[in-house]
C-alpha cells in the first residue's frame, strides 16, 4: 500500500490548601466575537456538574506529556472562561510543571501524581499513593474531572481523590450520567474530545484551537540564538526527527533524505530535538555532511517554539512539537508511524500535511515495533517531499 495523506474532514510535591479558592481580579479570558449568549432560549435546564452549585475548587486529572496537554487547552480556556473564579488544579506529570506556568491563566497549581504501573508515561511510584490521596482529600475539592482518556483505569483514581462530585469520561455508554458522564467518543479528534466532555458538563466550548503563549522574553532569546547562529528562520525548514517512543519515530535516514534534497534547492535546514534525541538529530546532520544547524539540546521548549513560529515549514513525527506547529499555525508535514491519525493529527488538513500507512496493527501499542516497522517504512521520502513542495509553493500569512 502507498502512504495515505489525510484530507480536510467535516467532522511528591503537593501545594498546600487555599483557604480562600475565589481569586478576584483575574485578566477575563476573551469571549469570541461572534460568540452568541449561552444558554440562550433553553426551557429546560438539564444537569450540570460544572453549573450546578458553582463550584470553587476544581481538580483535574490528566497525567501526560506536553502535546496530550496541549489538546486540553480548549476545554480548559473554556473551563475558566465559565469559572473566571473558581481554582483549577491539574493533577499530572511532574513535567507539566511548565505547562502550568505556561498556562496559569487557565490553571492554577499541580499536584504531581506518583503514577501507577498501568500508566506507562512515568516510572510508578505506588508507595508514595497513600499519602498522594491524602493530600488530595485535605484540599476538599468540590468537583474533579477525569480527563485522561476513557476512565477504564482512571476513574478509579479520580473517585479517590475526595471530591464532593466527579465527572469525566467513562469507558461504557451504559454508565453514562446526564451531566456529570459522558461515555467515551471514540470517534473524535482529541481536542474535541475534551470540548465535547466539556459541554457535556454544562460549559460551552467556542471553539477547539490549540494555543502556546510565548513572552516576549522567548523571542528575545530565540532571536539572539538565531543570530549567533546565522539562521534565519523564515526562511528555514526545520527537521524534528524524534519522538519519545522509538515505534512513532520515522527513520532517521529518510528525514536526511528530505532534508538533503530540499538542502541542494537551497532551503537552510534546521534540526531540532531535546538533550535525550541528539543522538537523533546528529544523524541527520552528518548524513548532510554537516550543512544544516544543529539546534538539539541547545534550546529550551519555549525557545525552540519561537523559532517554529517564524519557520517557513517544519517537517516532523507524530509527536509534542506538531501539537506546537499546530497552536502557532507553522506549516508542518508530519509522518504519523503508529498513532491514531483521527486522533491526534492536527485539526487543519490544509495547513499541516499528514502523511500515515493504513497498517491493520495501528494505533499501536508497542513502544517498540516488533514486525519491522511497516507503518514507518509504508511513508516514503519522495510522498513527503511532495508534501514539503506543495507547501513551500505557497505564501503562508501568519497572523
Amino acid at each position: 500500500m502507498s502512504a495515505s495523506v489525510r484530507t480536510p474532514e467535516k467532522r511528591m510535591h503537593v501545594p498546600p490548601a487555599d483557604p480562600a479558592p475565589r481569586r478576584k481580579g483575574r485578566p477575563p479570558v476573551p469571549a469570541r466575537a461572534d460568540a452568541g449568549p449561552s444558554g440562550a432560549g433553553q426551557p429546560l435546564r438539564m444537569p450540570s456538574l460544572l453549573r450546578d452549585g458553582d463550584p470553587a475548587r476544581i481538580a483535574v486529572f490528566r497525567a501526560l506529556q506536553l502535546g496530550d496537554m496541549l489538546c486540553t487547552v480548549p476545554a480548559l480556556r473554556a473551563l475558566r472562561r465559565a469559572l473566571p473564579d473558581a481554582r483549577v488544579t491539574l493533577i499530572g506529570l511532574a513535567s507539566a510543571r511548565s505547562f502550568v506556568e505556561r498556562f496559569g491563566r487557565y490553571v492554577d497549581d499541580l499536584i504531581e501524581f506518583p503514577g501507577i504501573a498501568a500508566f506507562p508515561e512515568q516510572p510508578a511510584r505506588e508507595d508514595l499513593l497513600p499519602a498522594f490521596f491524602a493530600a488530595t482529600r485535605a484540599r476538599r475539592f468540590d468537583v474533579a474531572l477525569q480527563m485522561h482518556g476513557s476512565g477504564a483505569r482512571s476513574n478509579d483514581i479520580v473517585r479517590r481523590l475526595g471530591a464532593r462530585e466527579w465527572g469525566g469520561f467513562v469507558p461504557e455508554p451504559g454508565l453514562q450520567r446526564p451531566g456529570r458522564r459522558m461515555a467515551w467518543p471514540d470517534d473524535l479528534p482529541e481536542p474535541m474530545r475534551y470540548t465535547a466532555l466539556i459541554e457535556f458538563l454544562g460549559v460551552p466550548a467556542e471553539d477547539a484551537d490549540l494555543e502556546f503563549p510565548l513572552t516576549d522574553a522567548d523571542r528575545r532569546e530565540a532571536a539572539r540564538l538565531a543570530d549567533a547562529l546565522g539562521l534565519a528562520p523564515e526562511r528555514t525548514i526545520f527537521v524534528h526527527p524524534g519522538a519519545r517512543l522509538p515505534s512513532r519515530r520515522w527513520p532517521v535516514e529518510r528525514f536526511a533524505a528530505v532534508a538533503g534534497t530540499l538542502g541542494r534547492q537551497g532551503w537552510p535546514i534546521a534540526v531540532t530535538g531535546g538533550e535525550e534525541e541528539r543522538g537523533l538529530a546528529a544523524g541527520v546532520v552528518q548524513a548532510l555532511g554537516g550543512r544544516a544547524f544543529d539546534l538539539s539540546g541547545r534550546t529550551s521548549l519555549t525557545v525552540l517554539a519561537a523559532l517554529v513560529e517564524r519557520a517557513r515549514l517544519l517537517i516532523c513525527n507524530d509527536t509534542g512539537i506538531s501539537h506546537v506547529a499546530a497552536a502557532l499555525r507553522t506549516p508542518s508535514v508530519v509522518i504519523a508511524s503508529g498513532s491514531d491519525v483521527d486522533r491526534w493529527a492536527p485539526l487543519d488538513r490544509t495547513l499541516h500535511s499528514v502523511l500515515f500507512e493504513p497498517t491493520l496493527c495501528r494505533p499501536c501499542a508497542y513502544a517498540v515495533c516488533p514486525i519491522g516497522h511497516p507503518c514507518a517504512l509504508g511513508v516514503t521520502p519522495e510522498s513527503v517531499m511532495a508534501r514539503a513542495q506543495a507547501h513551500l509553493m505557497k505564501e503562508h500569512v501568519r497572523a
